[in-house]
């Protein structure tokens, strides 16, 4: 695999490595594993607010935060049934999303 992933290549291996699993846990649990990862985004953005000097271990874990957010939705959409490619189809298409003007 590229270093470069789309959306659909980042759903795709989260699926193929953990699908077995996150299906058994089922959409309540993995959910609650998702708002989870949100609240450590929530502090890991607190310690790098601007007017703050952040460690680079503080810069690190911002990063992987954000990257645990995000395969938590990928989790949480591979279960679901939902193509993160297709739904995000909203912001690309022509016109985008409604009411938002490009």
């Amino acid at each position: 695999m590229s270093t470069d992933l789309t959306f659909r290549d980042f759903q795709t291996l989260i699926r193929d490595r953990y699908y077995a699993t996150d299906a058994a846990r089922g959409t309540p649990g993995t959910f609650m594993w998702l708002i989870e990862e949100v609240g450590e985004l929530a502090t890991a953005l607190q310690d790098n607010a601007p007017g703050k000097n952040p460690t680079p271990a503080q810069r690190a874990n911002l990063e992987e935060e954000f990257a645990d957010v995000l395969a938590w939705l990928a989790t949480l959409a591979n279960i679901n049934g939902v193509d993160f490619e297709r739904a995000l189809r909203k912001y690309t298409h022509d016109g985008g999303v409604e009411g938002v003007k490009p």
